[in-house]
């Protein structure tokens, strides 16, 4: 299947510092698109993959799990250590899962996570009935582009593909096991006006990770795809002032704007 208009994965070849971007579940490097580039234009080494199942159509998504999202993810990851001194793992909602499963197991590894409205549970009854309706009931409604700014949209599924929805929720509770492993420095933002993810997700991250150096935003003024909404700014800003306050090389090698 062809990959749909901007749903395409982004890499940039920068200096010894990188940066891996996890976009979430149903969506697509769309949604991180712009942040990547602002990482890119300051001299940053980026990845960006597409995740197996996404950007195509729903139903490619169906045949895929949370070991195919994560092996993506891990496998880009291990490239980075490889071209780069320093490593840095950012993501999106799911992509805030995988990122913080990335921290958990490589260790030292990473050098710091920044996660935006991470997911940590799928809630709701639905939730405990989907071991047996994804059998009966092939999709349900999409949670793509939860934008406040008008005319920004995420280039992401209509349907939510429900054998897919259950192996995030099996991710989403492995994940939640390993999170007292993260003990890299972390910036979390997240949205109070989240009509995907609850704060209590949020709240449940920092309250289980083992990293002493941390930072909680509120974005007042976005949903869910904060990435593409009014606090998108705000959120490159303060992760690339992060990457530089924990690696002060960045932007010395291969800069095109300086740093």
């Amino acid at each position: 299947m062809p990959v749909l208009p901007g749903a395409e994965p982004f890499r940039h070849e920068g200096g010894e510092v990188g940066v891996l971007l996890c976009h979430g579940f149903t969506g697509s490097p769309q949604s991180l698109r712009p942040w990547a580039e602002f990482l890119a234009e300051r001299g940053l080494t980026v990845e960006l993959p597409l995740l197996p199942g996404h950007g195509t159509r729903w139903q490619d998504m169906q045949l895929t799990g949370w070991q195919d999202w994560y092996a993506e993810v891990d496998r880009a990851l291990t490239e980075l250590l490889a071209r780069c001194e320093r490593v840095f793992v950012f993501g999106l909602s799911m992509g805030g899962a995988l990122a913080l499963r990335l921290a958990a197991r490589h260790g030292d590894a990473v050098s710091g996570v920044v996660v935006v409205n991470p997911g940590n549970k799928v809630h709701g009854l639905a939730a405990h009935a989907l071991p047996v309706v994804r059998h009966l009931v092939p999709s349900t409604k999409g949670i793509a582009s939860d934008i406040a700014k008008e005319g920004a949209a995420e280039v992401g599924y209509d349907r939510v593909p429900l054998h897919a929805a259950h192996s995030l929720r099996r991710f989403f509770q492995l994940v939640d096991r390993e999170l007292p492993q993260v003990t890299q420095p972390l910036v979390l933002l997240h949205s109070p006006h989240d009509h995907v993810v609850p704060p209590a997700d949020s709240a449940r991250i920092l309250g289980r990770v083992s990293s002493t150096d941390v930072t909680e935003i509120l974005l007042e003024q976005s949903y869910h795809v904060a990435t593409l909404d009014h606090d998108a700014e705000r959120i490159f800003e303060e992760s690339y002032a992060f990457v530089g306050r924990l690696a002060p090389s960045v932007g010395k090698k291969g800069s095109t704007t300086g740093g």
